[in-house]
C-alpha cells in the first residue's frame, strides 16, 4: 500500500506552503510536491488603475523586495512613455537595486539558511533559527546584520524608508543623490567589503562540514535564464535574455526583454496558487517536471550564464566557483545558490564603490517627463531571486487594462519541486519523519529562498506543512509547525 507524507508548515521561508510526499507499494518515495497555498490576486486588482501607480502599488507586494518591483514597474512605465530615462537617474536606479541585492542576499544567508549552515541540519530545532544562532556565534550574527543594515541603508537614503520606497517613477526618479549621502555611503562600504570576505570562508568551511550531503540538495540537469550585459557580463538592472543549457550551450544569447513571450510559458496545477513557467521551445511536460522545459533563475543561474562578472574581486570569485563543474559547465547543484548569493554580494558592493565615485551621480537631472505614447509596456529587472517580468496594457489614458507579472519564484517552481522530491527519495524512510529529514527537505527549499507572497500575488505566514501519503491516499505522518 503506498503512503504520503505531508509537511506543513515549511519554516523559515517567506510565505506559506506545504510539501507532499508520495510513498509507493513498497514504501519507497514515488513523487513529491511542493505547494504553494496563498492566493493575493494583484494582476487582477491593479487592472482599471493608472500605470503611474504601479510602482507604488506593487511595491506592496513584498516587504523583503519591493525595490525589485519599483524597478520593473517604473521601466515598464518608461516604456509606455516611450522615453529614455537621464543617465543620473539610470545609475541611482542601479545604486538602490545593488542595495537590495546586498540586504536581501545577507537575510537569506545568515538568517533564513544560516542555522542550518551552522548549527547542522540535526540540530534542535528550539535552537535552530536565528536566536541560536546568536547565542552560539553573536560575532557572524552581527556580521549578518550589519551587512544586511548597509543595504538597507542605501534604499534608505535614496528612497527615503528602507520598506516600500516610493521613489521610482516612470521617467525617472523623484529625488537625486546629495554629496553628503554619497559620502556616507563611501565610508560604510570598508566594513561591508570585510564582512562578506569572512561570508565566503564561512560558507567554504560549512560545504566542508557537510560533506558529500551537498550533492542532494537539488543537484540535476535544467535549463538557466537571466539578463546579461552586451558584452555578457554580470546583470541586475537592465540587460539582454540569454538562456542556458546544462552543458554550458546558450540556446537564446541577447534577446530583447521585451520578447520574452516567445521564450516563456505558464502552466498551471490544480494542486498549487503558484504557476509552473518553462522554456516555451521546449514545451511543458506536465507532471515529468524533471525534463524539457524546466529552468531555474537567480543566483545560481546568473553566474551560470554570464561570461564574466565584471569586477575584480567577484571575477576572482566566480573562477573559483567554475572550478566546482565540469570545464565549459554550469553549476547545476541548487545548494549553491548560497555561494552564488556571496558572489553577487560582492560583485554589488563593488559596483557601489564604482558609481558613488562618479561625478555625475549627484546631477539633479533625474526625471523626463511624458504621457502615454505606447499601449504596451514591458519592464525587466533581475530580483534577487532571479528575473521578474512586469507587463502592461493600458488604455489611451493610461489605465490598466491588462496586468501580467511573471515572478522569479515561480520560474524556479518546478525546479523547487525536483529539489524536494530528490531530497526525500535520499532520506524518507518508513512511514515517519524525523525533524532531520524534515529540515533537510525545508532546506531544499530555502536554498532557493522563496517569496511566496510574490509569486502567488496573505493568506499565510511563514510556516509549513508536509504530508507522507499512500498509494491509496492514506496520510501515514504529517508535520505541521508554525
Amino acid at each position: 500500500m503506498s503512503r504520503t507524507i505531508l509537511i506543513d508548515p515549511v519554516t523559515r521561508i517567506e510565505g506559506h506552503a506545504k510539501i507532499s510526499i508520495y510513498l509507493d507499494d513498497s514504501g519507497q518515495v514515488e513523487d513529491a510536491r511542493f505547494h504553494v497555498t496563498e492566493f493575493r490576486g494583484f494582476e487582477k486588482f491593479c487592472e482599471g488603475r493608472s500605470f503611474w501607480e504601479m510602482p507604488g502599488i506593487t511595491a506592496r507586494i513584498c516587504g523583503i523586495c519591493p525595490v525589485s518591483h519599483l524597478m520593473a514597474s517604473s521601466k515598464a512605465g518608461d516604456a509606455i512613455l516611450g522615453v529614455k530615462i537621464p543617465p543620473t537617474a539610470a545609475k541611482l536606479r542601479r545604486l538602490m537595486n545593488w542595495g537590495q541585492i546586498v540586504q536581501s542576499h545577507a537575510l537569506s544567508f545568515y538568517h533564513l539558511s544560516g542555522p542550518d549552515l551552522l548549527l547542522g541540519m540535526d540540530s534542535d530545532p528550539l535552537t535552530r533559527n536565528v536566536a541560536g544562532l546568536i547565542q552560539k556565534y553573536p560575532d557572524v550574527a552581527r556580521n549578518g546584520i550589519r551587512l544586511r543594515r548597509f543595504g538597507q541603508e542605501i534604499i534608505r537614503i535614496l528612497g527615503g524608508k528602507s520598506v516600500h520606497p516610493d521613489w521610482t517613477v516612470p521617467g525617472g526618479v523623484r529625488e537625486p543623490l546629495s554629496g553628503d549621502d554619497r559620502n556616507r555611503i563611501k565610508r560604510a562600504l570598508p566594513e561591508a567589503f570585510d564582512i562578506i570576505g569572512l561570508s565566503l570562508e564561512l560558507f567554504k568551511e560549512a560545504v566542508d562540514a557537510l560533506g558529500d550531503e551537498v550533492e542532494v540538495y537539488g543537484d540535476f540537469p535544467s535549463l538557466f535564464l537571466g539578463m546579461v550585459t552586451p558584452d555578457g557580463g554580470l546583470e541586475h538592472y537592465d540587460g539582454l535574455l540569454r538562456v542556458m543549457d546544462s552543458g554550458g550551450n546558450i540556446l537564446e544569447n541577447g534577446l530583447e526583454p521585451a520578447r520574452f513571450r516567445e521564450i516563456i510559458g505558464e502552466a498551471v496545477e490544480p494542486w498549487s496558487y503558484l504557476k509552473f513557467p518553462y522554456y516555451k521551445p521546449y514545451a511543458y511536460a506536465g507532471t515529468s517536471y524533471y525534463r524539457m522545459g524546466m529552468y531555474r533563475v537567480g543566483p545560481l543561474a546568473r553566474v551560470n550564464i554570464c561570461d564574466h562578472a565584471g569586477t575584480p574581486k567577484a571575477d576572482e570569485e566566480l573562477r573559483a566557483f567554475r572550478q566546482m563543474s565540469p570545464k565549459g559547465k554550469p553549476v547545476c547543484n541548487s545548494f549553491y545558490y548560497h555561494y552564488a548569493r556571496l558572489i553577487e554580494i560582492l560583485f554589488a558592493l563593488e559596483k557601489i564603490a564604482e558609481v558613488v565615485e562618479d561625478p555625475q551621480i549627484t546631477s539633479t537631472h533625474v526625471r523626463a517627463k511624458a504621457d502615454v505614447n505606447q499601449l504596451v509596456g514591458v519592464g525587466v529587472s533581475e530580483a534577487p531571486r532571479g528575473t521578474l517580468f512586469h507587463e502592461y496594457q493600458v488604455d489611451q489614458d493610461g489605465i490598466l487594462q491588462k496586468v501580467n507579472l511573471i515572478i522569479a519564484t515561480g520560474q524556479n517552481n518546478l525546479a523547487m519541486n525536483r529539489t524536494v522530491l530528490q531530497i526525500a527519495r535520499q532520506y524518507v524512510r518508513g512511514e515517519t519523519i524525523e525533524e532531520g529529514v524534515l529540515n533537510r527537505i525545508e532546506h531544499g527549499i530555502r536554498v532557493y529562498d522563496p517569496c511566496l507572497s510574490c509569486s502567488t500575488h496573505a493568506a499565510g505566514q511563514m510556516p509549513m506543512q508536509v504530508q507522507l501519503i499512500a498509494a491509496d491516499g492514506t496520510v501515514v505522518d504529517e508535520v505541521v509547525r508554525g
